[in-house]
């Protein structure tokens, strides 16, 4: 099994425990929204592959190749800049429709956090589907549990940030965390917002209100009815 030098970058939908509640329509909404805010956010990630949706988040990587620190620095950042702006877009799409369910009126208190890695990774096939393996793999994933007091932000290791030579972004906080299995681990952590300079989407019109609304009912009315089951979220 050979490996090779790979971006990894995770995608994290931020506080969906509290988000979910007991009634099915709220269950059925908020599997809808949450489904659209992932399609977004993938969508967003330009040069990146999609590896897997992990419940409310998703793994993403890149071949980092032969190319330097920099450039593998700015890919990233680029990235989540543009993933957290298509999240925020679809969240305002989803909180303007007029559903009065809790999935819908209380996705407004939804993050996106990302966790950024490089290291040598391998691609094992199992079953017809192939998949990421390796340390680095388990340390991208393991880094979801942090303690970073940012609501949005980007953690990017050290295995990726020491080597930059060039600019670094602004207001950049160091925070060294004990992994689980692996032990000390120095990151760096980026405020995401700060990154994000895109156009203010503006207040949706009562014509996408209405579409968002009717959306949101069409694709949740099969989780209502028991077609479709519901993710098992993390």
């Amino acid at each position: 099994m050979t490996t090779s030098r790979t971006t990894l970058l995770i995608a994290d939908i931020g506080g969906y425990t509290e988000y979910m509640g007991s009634h099915r329509m709220t269950l059925a909404h908020a599997e809808v929204n949450t489904a659209r805010m992932l399609d977004s956010v993938i969508d967003a990630a330009r040069g990146f592959d999609l590896v897997e949706i992990e419940g409310d988040a998703a793994f993403l990587s890149r071949r980092a190749g032969d190319r330097d620190a920099d450039a593998v620095l700015a890919e990233v950042l680029q990235a989540a800049a543009q993933m957290h702006r298509a999240f925020h877009r679809e969240r305002e799409y989803v909180v303007a429709n007029l559903c009065p369910c809790g999935g819908c009126r209380q996705a407004r208190a939804l993050t996106l956090k990302f966790v950024a890695h490089v290291g040598d990774v391998a691609t094992q096939s199992i079953r017809g589907r192939s998949k990421l393996v390796g340390i680095d793999v388990i340390l991208a994933h393991r880094l979801l549990k942090n303690d970073v007091t940012i609501p949005e932000y980007v953690l990017i290791t050290d295995d990726l940030y020491s080597e930059v030579a060039g600019s670094r972004p602004e207001g950049v906080q160091e925070l060294t965390q004990e992994v689980e299995g692996i032990g000390q681990v120095l990151t760096h952590i980026v405020d995401v917002g700060e990154l994000d300079q895109g156009s203010d989407p503006g207040r949706p019109t009562l014509a996408t209100r209405l579409s968002s609304t009717f959306s949101a009912i069409g694709r949740g009315l099969p989780y209502m009815i028991g077609a479709r089951g519901m993710r098992v979220q993390r």
